[in-house]
């Protein structure tokens, strides 16, 4: 009776325990059974195939490196997916395909950008020995290829270790023009990821002919030269079509390094590589050596035709905003009056080449940005390298660098507006966020007490982190959207700038404060018109006025630390003699970053020196490294300007020299510099002899000018003459210049 049990609600259910076990036991047995038997049989079918020794570790290395392949194709396919977005457009082939002449602010060219119709070549017009040229170094198997050359990429690393340079390219013509379609010239994995992708389906959409074409079209030249046609009449001031064939050698050889072999600047290296460009035709079985011994023997002979104010960093930077401007309008030719002042560009130019030159390779840093523009984001110089011909990334506008101890700024600024004044007292003490701690510079913290205006000039990390944490760190994102800084990720560390930022953006945020609280957008454009001449686009008419973002005294405040920075604190070797400054140095971790931002009453500009690659620098800092390059650029940069003409930065007291010069200006004018209302002169006394004598020679010259002409004579001819040389309406007058180089204001002449 004990195994027929279980009974409810009066029914009777009844199961055999007992049997219901040994049919489970029994189904366990038999399927455990089946299994060994099947495994055993399995194991018996692949015996057969077991490999010992050699076989066997073939096979595990096929194995391995089928499934290492399998990730790694997945994982470049995810990289690439940005690159086939930006190609996805329906008119991707004419995105953006349209051509621009640049004029600098006022007025004169300095540039063109994109392809210009009257540069369009049909391919079948360009002579055979340009084609031969080209392909014998660039790219042989062009014609045999899906886009990528596997053994062309390898037969050129084999004679680029032999020759000990670079005497033969590795990417392919199609990928070349992935490249300048699509991608930056940033050199790094991922966007040689992208361009082999590309370069694939470059090939699947466009025909091998297609794909010459744009690229003898795109590629650039040197010299501010886009394309074969514009460098043919850039190097030899002719066409394309009527190239000797020692010319087509030297164009063939100028894409892969335009300024290290553009024979205005370096005629024997242009040669040599012309010569390489000749050899290669020979060996690629397009010509015999006696066809091309005549061009070795007379090379070609370039004209001088080159622009040396080209500023090609800007100019790349401009022809995007013109597109961005000009999207969807009809026109596709245009002329664009740029922000540029060629003066302040070659300062920048000059500044740059000789920091990396003069010190790059003993402290181990290859590359440097500078930007620097005016209180409304009007950018007059920009640099976005060492050498653009040689690499044509802009790391001004598109490199995301650590901006360090600079970031610090934008911190304070939001404490600033929650209650801290500089005169708040904080303890320098290391605050915990989850397991990280900040340390300064020389390590730890000292426990002391500090003000605020104490702690950002000697750049304590602990009390940056301490008021990040303590007002809010979405507080200070809000700010940065504000000044239109993006990308900035929140972090324990984000008050050390630990997010990458462009020298662009972070130079813009900087002119918010010289502004008194302005947020800008930098900008390089002025004026577009079409071949027409007609006004299509003005930034005084259509670009957004600026807006009052933040309190004039909160900014004020800001600025008088700043200022602190630089006549006490980590920035004093970036003071100037003749004008107040304000600043922040800014030191990423590991050296891979130095910085400094400055700003002045006329420019605020921001510098930024590391390596592309990220290597860490010779403990290169901002306070010791940039902020003296910042000086001499600041200099050069406003030599042309009066100190008593630049303003007030609002919150930092005048520079002495400002007053004293400003003074000088009030008695010999009766004009205040800095103010927007004229006054008029009523003491004639008060001029100097110097401006005295600079009027009495400029009435000689018109009085001789008036009597060549035969119109009149005397007194009465040299006053029509002044009359005649003006606008109607206008009253004469004299330009003043002092013994600093820089104009004075108009004087009238009673």
């Amino acid at each position: 009776m004990s195994n027929w049990i279980f009974k409810r609600a009066g029914r009777s259910r009844l199961v055999n325990w007992l049997d219901l076990d040994s049919q489970i036991d029994a189904g366990l047995f038999g399927a455990w059974e089946s299994f060994k038997d099947r495994w055993n049989a399995w194991s018996t079918f692949f015996a057969r195939f077991r490999l010992t020794g050699a076989p066997r570790v073939l096979n595990e290395l096929v194995s391995e490196a089928a499934t290492l392949g399998t990730g790694g194709m997945m994982l470049m396919l995810v990289l690439a997916q940005p690159a086939f977005e930006a190609a996805q457009k329906e008119d991707w082939l004419n995105d953006g395909n349209i051509s621009v002449t640049f004029l600098d602010k006022n007025g004169n060219e300095i540039g063109k950008r994109g392809v210009f119709r009257s540069d369009a070549v049909p391919l079948d017009e360009y002579p055979d020995i340009v084609i031969k040229a080209l392909l014998a170094t660039e790219d042989r198997r062009f014609y045999d290829h899906w886009g990528i050359d596997v053994f062309g990429t390898f037969r050129a690393l084999a004679e680029n270790v032999r020759a000990n340079d670079v005497v033969q390219g590795g990417s392919s013509i199609t990928q070349q023009l992935a490249k300048n379609l699509f991608l930056s010239s940033e050199r790094s994995i991922e966007r040689k990821i992208k361009e082999l992708f590309l370069a694939f389906w470059l090939e699947n959409r466009l025909t091998k002919d297609e794909i010459l074409k744009l690229y003898l079209e795109r590629a650039y030249m040197g010299g501010g030269a886009f394309g074969f046609e514009a460098a043919s009449h850039f190097y030899f001031g002719k066409s394309v079509r009527d190239v000797t064939l020692a010319e087509a050698a030297m164009l063939s050889g100028l894409p892969k390094a335009p300024t290290k072999y553009a024979p205005h600047i370096n005629l024997a290296a242009a040669r040599a590589r012309a010569d390489d460009a000749l050899t290669n035709m020979v060996q690629a079985g397009f010509m015999t050596e006696g066809q091309v011994h005549g061009a070795r023997l007379n090379p070609a002979r370039p004209i001088d035709t080159r622009n040396l104010d080209s500023p090609d960093y800007y100019l790349d930077w401009a022809f995007e905003e013109v597109k961005r401007i000009t999207e969807g309008f009809p026109d596709q030719v245009f002329t664009a009056r740029a922000t540029v002042d060629l003066a302040i560009q070659r300062a920048a130019d000059t500044t740059i080449h000789n920091l990396i030159s003069q010190q790059g390779r003993s402290n181990r840093f290859k590359q440097s940005a500078l930007v620097s523009m005016e209180h409304d984001g009007a950018v007059r110089a920009l640099v976005g390298g060492y050498d653009y011909g040689e690499n044509q990334f802009n790391r001004a506008t598109q490199a995301r660098r650590q901006p360090g101890s600079s970031f610090k700024s934008y911190v304070y600024l939001t404490a600033l507006e929650n209650g801290f004044t500089p005169n708040t007292v904080a303890r320098d003490v290391s605050p915990s966020c989850g397991n990280w701690a900040p340390r300064n510079y020389g390590g730890g913290a000292s426990g002391s007490r500090v003000t605020l205006r104490e702690a950002l000039a000697r750049s304590l990390n602990t009390v940056a982190v301490y008021l990040s944490l303590k007002v809010g760190r979405e507080k200070v994102l809000a700010n940065l959207d504000k000044l239109n800084i993006h990308g900035v990720t929140k972090s324990c560390s984000m008050a050390l700038g630990d997010t990458g930022i462009s020298p662009l953006e972070h130079t813009g945020g900087y002119t918010a404060f010289a502004n008194g609280g302005k947020p800008v957008r930098p900008y390089a454009i002025l004026e577009i018109t079409n071949t027409k001449g007609e006004l299509l686009y003005s930034h005084d008419r259509d670009a957004p006025p600026l807006v009052q973002a933040f309190d004039p005294e909160v900014i004020a405040n800001l600025n008088s630390m700043l200022g602190a920075v630089v006549s006490e604190g980590t920035g004093t070797r970036a003071a100037l003699e003749f004008t107040a400054v304000g600043g922040k140095t800014g030191t990423s971790s590991g050296w891979k970053d130095a910085w400094f931002l400055g700003m002045t009453g006329k420019l605020v500009t921001g510098i930024w020196v590391g390596n592309d690659d990220f290597r860490p620098m010779s403990n290169v800092t901002g306070g010791v490294f940039v902020a003296p390059a910042w000086k001499t650029f600041m200099t050069a940069a406003l030599s042309g300007v009066s100190p008593g003409e630049i303003v007030d930065i609002p919150g930092i007291p005048t520079h002495p020299v400002q007053l004293a010069d400003r003074q000088r200006l009030l008695s010999l004018t009766g004009t205040d510099p800095t103010a927007g209302e004229q006054k008029t002169v009523t003491d004639t006394g008060v001029m100097s002899d110097a401006t005295r004598a600079i009027i009495e020679r400029l009435g000689q010259a018109m009085r001789k000018a008036a009597q060549s002409s035969g119109e009149r004579t005397g007194e009465k001819a040299a006053g029509d003459g002044r009359k005649a040389a003006l606008p109607a309406g206008t009253a004469p007058a004299a330009t003043l210049v002092y013994a600093s180089g820089a104009p004075a204001p108009a004087l009238v002449v009673p």
